[in-house]
């Protein structure tokens, strides 16, 4: 029992020191490769092979009106909350309770921690994973590279990771360039980029995309 006891503490501090440096290490580098993207890779190899549409940018070189559309479709306590919006947590909880449709009440923090370092299975050991990294992220990054590192790697299509990818695909242009209607519509898909697709939008996603323009006048401004 004494030499297992020495083995859970061995493997809980390699644990947390390889967490650690590797969000410290992410601080700095391009977040190029994720759970999610290998996953899809493997999906889709048989039909697609490795087609993947993914740029990485800076936040300098994506547009304020693409920050404040993802603010406003997804964390609008984004520039103020620790990691976590207790709120919109117990918000959706009991919303859970009451009705049959689930609503998430994950923070872009979460969902960055989430698509960066897990798997994207629904289960609580995930969950725990993930608000361990959404407290070293916040700690170790701050909300501008969080911001950054979000707006790189969440999935906007088929195939596709990223504002880059779905500017230069769908709009021909650059996410630098993005105005607040093609901004709308890209934060539009989030919830489900493989169903709602930017390509041929719905008449549901174009007004989900006007109410989210909305809500964007509707925000503080934007410091990060």
């Amino acid at each position: 029992m004494r030499y297992l006891v020495r083995l859970l503490i061995y493997l809980a501090i390699f644990g947390f020191t390889f967490s650690v440096g590797a969000v410290v290490l992410l601080r700095f580098l391009p977040v190029t490769v994720t759970p999610l993207k290998v996953l899809r890779m493997v999906e889709n190899f048989p039909d697609k092979g490795f087609d993947i549409r993914s740029n990485w940018v800076s936040l300098e070189q994506i547009n304020p009106t693409m920050i404040r559309a993802v603010i406003a479709t997804e964390d609008n306590h984004f520039c103020t909350h620790h990691g976590f919006d207790w709120e919109a947590i117990n918000q959706a909880l009991e919303e859970n309770r009451e009705g049959d449709r689930i609503r998430g009440g994950s923070t872009i923090s979460q969902q960055t921690a989430k698509n960066v370092f897990c798997l994207p299975h629904r289960n609580w050991i995930r969950k725990g994973i993930e608000a361990y990294y959404t407290v070293l992220i916040e700690a170790i990054w701050g909300k501008h590279r969080i911001m950054e590192v979000y707006l790189n790697v969440i999935e906007t299509g088929e195939n596709m990771y990223g504002v880059e990818a779905p500017a230069r695909r769908v709009y021909d242009k650059r996410a630098s360039e993005l105005n607040p209607h093609e901004a709308s519509m890209i934060a539009t898909v989030l919830p489900n980029p493989l169903r709602m697709k930017l390509e041929t939008p719905s008449s549901y996603m174009v007004r989900r995309a006007a109410r989210v323009r909305n809500l964007m006048t509707k925000l503080p401004p934007i410091e990060l």
